[in-house]
């Protein structure tokens, strides 16, 4: 993936040169078409995605969670965990996604302080996910 892409995420704005292109030769771009399931809850984790285009509904056990658009995460908490995901994510329009595999993104994260930090934080947000009011 292009490392001026991957800047414009705001997860990796903050990146050096150096960790965005190590970002770059791990994450592709792909897209999906509206009605598409990225993300079902109970599955293993092998991938995370980084919504570059797009909308996304999030539900846990058919009960609507959020709405996800461009600049959001998903997979986080399962990939960093090694487990199973909590949640089922949506495309509810096309998409274009920044997707890397679990372990790339695990190695990463281990190698990128800052990276790891901000992702430990987002995930530790997400536990446990409750519906919003």
């Amino acid at each position: 993936m292009d490392e001026q892409k991957l800047r414009a995420i705001p997860l990796f704005a903050g990146l050096g040169k150096n960790d965005l292109r190590r970002l770059a030769q791990a994450t592709d771009e792909i897209d999906v078409r509206e009605g598409k399931a990225l993300l079902r809850e109970g599955a293993f984790a092998y991938e995370f995605m980084v919504i570059q285009e797009g909308k996304a509904e999030v539900t846990r056990q058919g009960e609507h969670i959020a709405d996800l658009g461009p600049g959001d995460v998903l997979g986080e908490v399962a990939a960093l965990d090694r487990g199973t995901r909590n949640a089922t994510v949506v495309a509810t329009s096309p998409m274009r996604l920044a997707v890397m595999t679990a372990r790339d993104l695990r190695a990463l994260a281990s190698a990128i302080p800052d990276l790891e930090r901000t992702l430990k934080a987002m995930a530790d947000e997400r536990r446990p996910l409750t519906p919003s009011a």
